[in-house]
């Protein structure tokens, strides 16, 4: 059975604290963490192809919605016409039009609430997928530390903490180098700290919540006018 694409971003999410203890202990970790990244990459592309399909299907509804009412109210404006030269005929027939347009519309406003939710769901595993990818770079240095003080403390060396350090600064840059590698940025460029994160996801939000504002307005300008 075909993998969806929630449970393959849940896998990741939850799967590669395990693949991290196989980068330490494998003879050769690199090759193990380029395989995490690829899967991760991949995935992120995935999602966001998906999140444009969404993103079309929200603007195609959107577009399709705005038309209908509009046709809606232009067949009001006919259907008064009509009655008022005693057309019912022709009143009839716009009648019978609006109500199969009233019969879309609930349609159409439900599949750009559905789009809507699965754009942000999609936008969420996508952030989810570049957290994972920088939670990745310090789990697999505090891996490596303790393995490398356990390993100090065993044979009982005077140079434990350089060894510890050397590990550490080794693991940080494969790890570097593999990024380069995968994503053409440097490696450090394509991890940014916390408290960076956190600000670029309060950005998104208050853009969302914007959005959301705007066709609220929007809405309501278009109840007026009606």
């Amino acid at each position: 059975m075909k993998e969806t694409l929630a449970g393959r971003v849940g896998r990741i999410i939850s799967g590669s604290a395990n693949a991290l203890i196989s980068a330490v202990e494998n003879a050769a970790p690199e090759m193990v963490l380029e395989e995490i990244i690829r899967e991760i990459d991949g995935a992120i592309d995935d999602v966001r192809t998906e999140l444009g399909r969404q993103v079309a299907a929200k603007h195609l509804a959107n577009t399709r919605l705005m038309e209908e009412n509009r046709k809606h109210d232009d067949l009001s404006e006919q259907i008064s016409t009509a009655v008022s030269h005693e057309r019912d005929d022709l009143a009839e027939a716009g009648i019978a039009r609006q109500l199969d347009i009233e019969a879309q519309i609930p349609v159409l406003e439900r599949a750009i609430i559905e789009a809507g939710e699965k754009e942000r769901e999609l936008e969420g595993y996508v952030q989810a997928l570049l957290a994972k990818k920088r939670e990745m770079r310090e789990e697999l240095k505090r891996l490596i530390a303790a393995r490398a003080e356990s390993d100090a403390v065993a044979a009982g060396g005077a140079n434990a903490g350089a060894s510890v350090a050397t590990r550490v600064s080794k693991a940080e840059s494969a790890f570097d180098r593999i990024m380069e590698r995968q994503t053409g940025l440097p490696g450090g460029a394509s991890t940014p700290d916390a408290q960076s994160a956190a600000k670029l996801v309060e950005l998104e939000e208050l853009t969302r919540k914007n959005r959301i504002k705007e066709r609220l307005a929007a809405l309501k300008g278009d109840t007026v006018k009606s």
